[in-house]
């Protein structure tokens, strides 16, 4: 954790860049998701990225390997869709933890390997934890809107499983990200807090939120800085937004954190905003070009891509950030 907390005083961290976007390449039928372990299950499982940890470990292992080729520090696992409540969708509850635990496995490998090969530059993994495909805070029926599809007990259980094993499988930190609702945040928060004081461990946490439209709040009403207020009750190590907003569209709100807030800043935005066909179409240029905006006024400490970003776009970014200092950031000298 030490050797995490002194790269990132030192220097800007890159983040990887989108695992869905990589793994489309493979174009893998719902054969190679299934793999041999899984060519009788009962439900088709095409979609699973998260699967494919098990049934396709050499294939995530060379996305985090372009990844770190092209610069990055901190690669995430592929387990954004690693909870009970996500894998229901597929009756693969049982298989969450093995998911986590394989996929951290594979991630550290490869983290390790390019740290032995640049020991000045050591890379790190990062748990990612997504948001699962529930909703705390609102109802998904208008007819009943006092209803809960999920309840903060729920969740809680589901992130504690999940955290455990990336960490059981060598995560350096854990990512909470893609927070549409700061409730379903607040209860993987409370977990990780939970395994914090049943191990006696410090465990480095990055928060990350989504800012779903132009009206600059998230999912569940929040603006910028109210969702900063709700978690800052926790030890983090950062905060930032990530997904759903291009790069220029999220300046303004990373502006509002970074003056609020003695956490490290995190942005890792989409490659621009969808055409009409759902892709995205801004090179690694255009987009540096507008990271650019963020370095030069000195607000973020981690920075890295979200959907549509490819290792070109993360090496365009990484060569930019390297000319930069971090945001200093007092929070660090009080994590230990």
């Amino acid at each position: 954790m030490s050797t995490f907390l002194e790269a990132l005083a030192n220097r800007i961290l890159v983040l990887d860049g989108a695992m869905g976007t990589m793994l489309q390449r493979y174009q893998f039928t719902e054969e190679d998701f299934r793999g041999e372990r899984f060519k009788d299950f009962h439900k088709p499982v095409q979609g699973n990225n998260d699967l494919l940890s098990i049934t396709q470990p050499k294939a995530i292992a060379e996305i985090h390997g372009k990844y770190f080729e092209a610069g990055a520090d901190i690669v995430e696992t592929n387990t954004f869709s690693g909870t009970t409540i996500a894998m229901a969708d597929y009756d693969m509850e049982d298989l969450v933890y093995e998911m986590n635990y394989e996929s951290a496995k594979i991630a550290r490998e490869v983290a390790d390997e390019f740290t032995k090969i640049e020991p000045h530059k050591p890379r790190f993994v990062a748990g990612a934890m997504g948001p699962t495909n529930k909703t705390a805070s609102l109802s998904p029926d208008v007819n009943d809107p006092g209803y809960r599809a999920v309840s903060f007990d729920e969740l809680r259980i589901a992130y504690k499983q999940q955290a455990e094993a990336l960490l059981d499988g060598g995560a350096d930190l854990l990512l909470v990200e893609t927070i549409f609702d700061t409730l379903n945040a607040k209860a993987a928060l409370f977990a990780i807090e939970e395994i914090r004081e049943e191990r006696g461990v410090n465990i480095p946490v990055m928060v990350s939120g989504t800012i779903t439209d132009a009206s600059g709040r998230t999912l569940s009403g929040q603006t910028a800085e109210a969702f900063l207020i709700s978690i800052s009750h926790i030890p983090l190590v950062s905060v930032g937004f990530n997904c759903a907003l291009g790069a220029k569209q999220l300046t303004p709100h990373l502006e509002v954190i970074s003056n609020r807030t003695d956490y490290a800043i995190s942005a890792y935005p989409n490659a621009g905003l969808p055409n009409a066909f759902g892709e995205y179409d801004e090179t690694p240029e255009q987009m540096a070009l507008q990271v650019k905006e963020y370095l030069d006024k000195g607000i973020v400490n981690i920075i890295g891509g979200c959907c549509g970003t490819t290792p070109p776009h993360i090496k365009a970014i990484a060569d930019l950030a390297a000319k930069y200092k971090p945001r200093e950031v007092k929070a660090l000298q009080q994590i230990h």
